[in-house]
């Protein structure tokens, strides 16, 4: 128990300092950078306790600092974030992006600490169907894809896509397991991660493709100044939120917590349209809503991970086959097939301890000196990081990992699968969550399909 509990710390810790730095960084994608990242936790042969804390630090810390340049510099951070930008603009108009910042740490905070014990106990509930849910998963990931696919920005666009898509992640699935004598499974999770920037990429050496990415000049951005006391080492968040604001976050955490089958995205803003529809004074609505939406990127998150993982052992949720599928499949040490993963590993009691565990890592390091030093990080992240530096990191990430995993072809397979997935991104709205799904339906449900 010693030896579980020092690995979930040093990787809880590791998982908090590296995810609440790329927070900070405007842009950053989940898929792209937290999925691939613990993948390699994963194979690189880190303890259960240490890869699942590791996630729950790293997603909390990274939902926090996105808030930073969301409110401060008026960028999202991330795609999680993108639902935040009206709401921070407000606050900024009225000239409390100070204010609007603190409101989002606090609510992320707050409902992360609900998340984790309502997701784990409605997993538990729902953990006695699991042999049912596992007989009928192939249908599932199906009607899972267009479900998903629906609610992603390409709408109906995403959902004929599916089967294209689908169809040829099927084909070079079975070409690759031909000529290499096992399936790739890491190569097309790479690709499908990279697939936007891949696709940027390749339209940038590209006559007409470059010229609707031209820009006229440099970016500017504008830095609100710093006006926090800097009283508290470690601001209260039940403090920084009112009553009622502490009544709407915990009520919409303990909502979203209860389900994993929605957009995160999506479901951010549909809380954000409830709650905000009963809030009338202005500033009062949009200083709660930066709780509240901060909140539910926060318990979504975890609620996708945790419920599908204790409950099922499959990755039925947006988040479970995006950013968080190497803690269901990640051969040769997890399996979706083989139900070796960390649903088999880990107890219902470990999920809750080390999840908690995870979001104390992520209070304790990142909550405090984003709180602190918000204004600091951003203007040198602003001035010093390079976003090309870090591009071309995650890419040589994903050269290494896929040459891993299957050599040359499992390189190619990365470049096919990113620049097919890329395109049908940028083309037609259709997100990495859909794409995910849509490998599973291929390698499990079309084979069912095939056969019949």
């Amino acid at each position: 128990m010693i030896v579980d509990l020092l690995w979930a710390l040093g990787m809880g810790l590791t998982g908090a300092v590296v995810f609440g730095a790329i927070g900070l960084v405007s842009g950053t994608d989940e898929t792209a950078t937290l999925g691939p990242l613990t993948l390699i936790v994963v194979l690189a042969g880190v303890p259960p306790v240490g890869v699942f804390t590791f996630f729950i630090a790293a997603a909390v810390s990274k939902h926090m600092t996105h808030a930073i340049p969301t409110t401060l510099l008026g960028i999202p951070g991330d795609t999680m974030a993108v639902p935040l930008m009206e709401d921070a603009d407000g606050m900024r108009r009225l000239g409390a992006p100070h204010v609007a910042l603190r409101k989002a740490l606090a609510g992320a905070l707050l409902s992360a600490v609900i998340a984790v014990p309502v997701a784990v106990g409605i997993a538990t509930a729902l953990a006695p169907l699991s042999e049912t849910v596992e007989a009928v998963a192939p249908w599932l990931f199906a009607v899972a894809a267009i479900f998903v696919g629906y609610f992603s920005p390409g709408r109906w666009a995403s959902v004929v896509g599916i089967v294209p898509f689908t169809l040829a992640v099927a084909a070079l699935h079975g070409f690759t397991e031909q000529h290499l004598g096992n399936s790739l499974s890491i190569s097309f999770f790479l690709g499908i991660a990279i697939g936007p920037l891949l696709a940027d990429l390749v339209r940038a050496t590209s006559r007409a493709g470059r010229a609707g990415m031209e820009r006229s000049g440099v970016r500017e951005f504008y830095l609100a100044p710093d006006l926090s006391d800097g009283r508290r080492p470690f601001p209260n968040p039940l403090r920084v939120l009112t009553r009622q604001q502490i009544g709407y976050t915990a009520g919409s955490a303990v909502v979203t917590s209860s389900t994993f089958v929605f957009s995160p995205v999506a479901t951010t803003v549909i809380v954000g349209e409830a709650v905000g529809a009963r809030l009338k004074h202005p500033y009062q609505r949009l200083s709660s809503l930066m709780a509240v939406k901060n909140g539910t990127t926060e318990s979504t998150y975890l609620a996708e991970t945790i419920i599908p993982l204790v409950a099922f052992g499959l990755p039925l949720s947006p988040v479970a086959a995006g950013p968080a599928a190497a803690l269901f499949n990640a051969p040769p040490v997890y399996s979706v097939e083989s139900g070796q993963n960390l649903h088999s590993m880990l107890t219902s009691w470990q999920f809750l301890l080390f999840g908690l565990l995870g979001v104390l890592v992520a209070a304790v390091v990142v909550y405090p000196v984003a709180m602190k030093y918000a204004r600091v990080a951003s203007a040198w992240v602003i001035t010093r990081v390079s976003h090309e530096a870090l591009i071309a990191a995650f890419a040589g990430l994903i050269v290494v990992v896929s040459w891993y995993e299957g050599g040359f072809l499992g390189l190619l397979t990365s470049l096919t699968v990113g620049l097919l997935g890329g395109l049908c991104s940028r083309a037609f709205g259709m997100n990495a969550g859909v794409q995910f799904m849509c490998y599973y339906t291929a390698t499990m449900f079309v084979p069912i399909l095939l056969a019949a």
